[in-house]
């Protein structure tokens, strides 16, 4: 699907909030209620919009640790890995990267205990896995989860 300015326009405007009315999506780009449902409703069937979510603030609901593994795998190891870290919990993402048959994974735990826990016990416990390279935020100077168009 090719995007136009409209299109852009109206996921600038769900990005920035996603609870945002078809009738305010409307008033700022100047069209209908109507026309703005029709355009989102194209944008999800073309599959440029995927769902709608929350974004949540990871240290207000307790984790206040984010760590971030790259994590090198057997070739034949690497889907099943992969698959085992992404039904994990503490796992907020996992990504296959280029490189030798490696992952990047973010987690999010409470704290340096459970950190340590699930690396000895959850990570380290997995067939497969070559190396284990990580990296604790210290501090977030950008975050965001939308693509900026």
């Amino acid at each position: 699907m090719r995007l136009d300015d409209t299109d852009k326009r109206i996921l600038e405007l769900l990005i920035a909030n996603g609870r945002i009315s078809y009738v305010d999506i409307g008033k700022e780009l100047n069209l209908s209620r109507v026309a703005v449902r029709e355009r989102v409703n194209q944008l999800q069937e073309a599959g440029v919009i995927e769902h709608f979510t929350v974004v949540i603030n990871s240290e207000k609901v307790g984790k206040s640790v984010s760590g971030f593994f790259e994590v090198d795998c057997e070739p034949s190891s690497l889907v099943e890995v992969a698959e085992k870290l992404a039904d994990n919990p503490s796992v907020a993402s996992c990504y296959q990267m280029t490189g030798p048959s490696t992952l990047h994974m973010h987690v999010l735990v409470d704290d340096f205990s459970n950190l340590e826990n699930f690396i000895n016990e959850e990570l380290y416990a997995l067939e497969g896995i070559t190396r284990v390279e990580s990296h604790i935020l210290l501090r977030r100077f950008k975050s965001r989860s939308g693509l900026k168009l």
